[in-house]
């Protein structure tokens, strides 16, 4: 293993019922700026819930953050910070919603040009407003990490961004809510979580025995209980394990002391900027072809994710690893996910390409756990997935 350090401050409130703590974890003193997404939870009770704990702060709401955060959209949540005086933020949503909120904690203390900058020049926030979450979807794991995706419409783009001062304060995980998630997005956090686990495993042997058996007992958790959820997402048993292990997958310490990927994330991006396309997908239509480009470095970790995963103990080395590949794809094809382009879009022609372009203008000219991967081959992996 490698050289790391490992911080992360972000309190976490787990189990039934645990909303109602709200009360005691917001400063008594602040100003209260409520940020949700589409209005889902005023009609699943947790809005409700979330009103009931804040009744003694005095809050505003700020309500419509879209699946992919929008620069536009939060640049209105900015202004109400500042004209309302804002102390705290308090994200009650996804990964989409914490992650607007986590722009917002790092632009309302920007003293630079355009808050954009923060994204465009990837400016590190050291520290942010303060913000704590309450997670209605897992899937991202940002309500334990310090980083986010923003979109912006207008320009195409999904940039990232992060730093020491965008950790939640507290996050509250209440595995209730899973009940009233549709199963689509069900789907969708199932292989988020997959592949948040895969970028951080999926490399090469690096001596990183505890970190592979972190990882591998995530993905079989996730293999586990993904039919329960999708058949039953009431079954309360299911229900925790799943939001603890989307928790888990991206919550920085399984990826410690051992080499990442992270390329198939960049491409994925792209994809969802392109043609909205959501952003678990995204990463199912990725995943294979970036491990078929990158069978001969990848071989050895893809047989032994094939052998211990999904215990396959027939055949050489790389039948193995060919074989948890196909694995991968299945898993996903049974969630109700295609891992094709092409079933996502007929204006496909010319992506790869594209985003080829686009990695060479920004001078991302090196990807993945090697740093060896170059715009060209980005466009033949995209080719690939057509």
């Amino acid at each position: 293993m490698t050289n790391f350090e490992f911080k992360n401050p972000t309190k976490i409130i787990f189990g039934k019922n645990t909303i109602e703590k709200l009360t005691t974890e917001i400063p008594s003193e602040a100003k209260v700026l409520l940020l949700y997404g589409g209005g889902s939870i005023k009609k699943n009770g947790i809005y409700e819930q979330v009103k009931t704990a804040l009744a003694n702060f005095e809050v505003v709401e700020f309500g419509g953050i879209p699946a992919n955060p929008e620069y536009t959209i939060l640049m209105q949540a900015l202004k109400v910070i500042k004209t309302e005086g804002i102390t705290f933020l308090l994200a009650v949503g996804g990964g989409s919603v914490i992650d607007g909120t986590k722009f917002l904690s790092s632009a309302a203390l920007f003293e630079g040009d355009t808050p954009w900058d923060i994204l465009a020049n990837s400016i590190p926030t050291t520290v942010g407003m303060p913000f704590g979450t309450v997670l209605t979807l897992p899937a991202t794991g940002s309500e334990m990490n310090s980083g986010a995706v923003i979109t912006r419409e207008e320009t195409k783009e999904k940039r990232g961004m992060g730093g020491p001062g965008l950790f939640p304060k507290f996050s509250i995980l209440d595995p209730q809510v899973i009940k009233s998630i549709p199963k689509r997005q069900l789907a969708n956090g199932l292989t988020d979580a997959f592949m948040h686990v895969l970028e951080q495993y999926m490399t090469y042997p690096s001596g990183g025995y505890l970190q592979d058996r972190f990882a591998e007992s995530i993905l079989q958790t996730l293999i586990e209980i993904a039919p329960k959820i999708l058949n039953d997402p009431t079954d309360y048993t299911a229900a925790s394990n799943f939001m603890w292990s989307c928790t888990m997958a991206l919550n920085g310490l399984i990826q410690k002391g051992v080499p990442t990927d992270w390329a198939v994330h960049a491409i994925g991006h792209e994809l969802t900027a392109l043609f909205g396309i959501d952003h678990a997908r995204t990463l199912a239509i990725i995943a294979p072809s970036h491990y078929a480009y990158n069978f001969e470095s990848k071989k050895e970790k893809l047989a032994q994710y094939a052998e211990r995963v999904w215990q396959i103990s027939e055949g050489t080395v790389d039948e193995k690893a060919k074989s948890g590949i196909e694995k991968t794809k299945a898993f996903f094809n049974d969630l109700g996910i295609a891992t094709k382009l092409s079933e996502y879009t007929d204006t496909y022609n010319g992506t790869a390409e594209l985003i080829s372009k686009r990695f060479t203008e920004r001078g991302w000219l090196g990807l993945g756990e090697h740093k060896t991967l170059t715009p060209n081959d980005v466009e033949k992996i995209v080719e690939m997935a057509y």
